[in-house]
């Protein structure tokens, strides 16, 4: 009789494969959809150690071709995806910053597992199976690894620390959100995602099968779900990453008609701000004479200065972001012709320099700003 667990590795298996195909073509198709090239890579760089070639050196370990070897090589290939994953949650916390101490802590945990991995003796196969290489092995309960004290000892540590760093950033991440809703999945799926953490802690501690097996189902269903988040709600990562402190529209003149101030960062000072709000404006108006090419985006330090001008009614836009890419582009050009179209009549009016400017006629010009950009606010 076949074991019922062998047929739901088989299947698991094959939906596995099947998720990281289509979700890493989807998130290279759809890059732009996730803030930056960074986010972008770390996530493919997820779906693929994990989806793929994990899952597929698990169940080669397991069901294909038991070896000391290869079930060296899947534990190291899943700790290196939890170490990636980590990554992330440090960057949607706060972009392009690493924790330093914790990433201290992993990276020494993590060569001191894999120095005692490579001990001939440090894992020991038993494999009680009648079947062998080339068929598969189906009673997988009759494949086990048995870890020593000292190895196993110090993956417990590593794993609990991972567990406890990705609930830590999650929480933080929420609490520090802008948007609630947006990160409670982030949340929910990292509760979840200590499970499969479990499982492989009961595995290597208490040498039981079962729990290896609940490890790599349980490992399946958060993948599972984390693709899905990736593909259904990619703003989470672009509105995580991407921040906007203030948006200001400058008449040619170099007048404001309106600024807009985002929540600031804690790391970002007024004086950083307004250093950067004065480059652009002297910037604008020096572009605002006959040029054939026009600057649309400067980096000073940290951060960039994005311009959106719009020659025939006198007038920019000016951003101050951390990061300029498509998708704020985007956003930008939308909200540049929608204050053109609602302001038309006014803007026609001021393209006399000699007119006096009534900034209070622009007073509406927050709505539009919401409107436009609501995944900053």
């Amino acid at each position: 009789m076949n074991n019922p667990f062998f047929i739901i590795l088989v299947i698991g298996y094959i939906i596995s494969l099947t998720i990281c195909i289509f979700s890493s073509t989807y998130i290279s198709i759809h890059y732009v959809a996730y803030g930056t090239k960074v986010m972008t890579i770390l996530n493919l760089f997820t779906m693929i150690l994990t989806g793929f070639i994990y899952s597929t050196l698990f169940f080669i370990s397991v069901t294909v071709y038991p070896s000391v070897i290869v079930w060296k090589l899947t534990i190291t290939i899943g700790f290196i995806a939890l170490g990636i994953n980590a990554l992330i949650y440090a960057f949607l916390n706060e972009y392009n910053k690493i924790p330093i101490f914790s990433f201290l802590i992993y990276t020494s945990l993590l060569g001191f597992i894999i120095s005692l991995l490579f001990f001939l003796d440090s894992i020991q196969l038993i494999n009680n199976s009648s079947n062998s290489f080339p068929y598969l092995i189906m009673e997988i309960s009759e494949v086990n690894y048995i870890f020593r004290i000292e190895l196993a000892f110090i993956i417990t540590i590593f794993l609990i620390f991972i567990g406890i760093y990705y609930l830590y950033f999650s929480i933080k991440i929420y609490i520090n959100s802008r948007n609630k809703q947006l990160t409670k999945w982030l949340i929910v799926n990292t509760l979840f995602s200590c499970i499969p953490i479990i499982m492989l802690i009961l595995y290597i501690d208490l040498r039981l099968t079962i729990y290896r097996e609940l490890h790599i189902f349980f490992l399946w269903i958060i993948y599972s779900s984390a693709a899905f988040m990736l593909i259904k709600k990619p703003e989470m990562f672009l509105a995580l990453t991407n921040k906007i402190y203030n948006i200001n529209i400058y008449h040619k003149s170099g007048i404001l008609l309106y600024s807009y101030k985002f929540e600031k960062e804690k790391s970002i000072t007024d004086s950083d701000i307004w250093g950067n709000i004065l480059i652009g404006l002297n910037h604008i108006l020096s572009e605002f004479i006959d040029k054939k090419d026009k600057i649309d985006v400067m980096k000073t330090g940290a951060l960039d200065i994005v311009v959106n001008y719009n020659i025939d009614y006198g007038f920019a836009v000016l951003i101050i972001t951390n990061q300029k890419n498509d998708v704020l582009q985007k956003f930008l050009d939308n909200f540049t012709k929608e204050f053109r179209e609602k302001y038309e009549h006014e803007l026609n009016d001021i393209q006399d320099l000699n007119r006096i400017i009534d900034i209070s006629d622009f007073k509406d010009t927050k709505e539009i700003i919401e409107k436009n950009f609501k995944i900053y606010l």
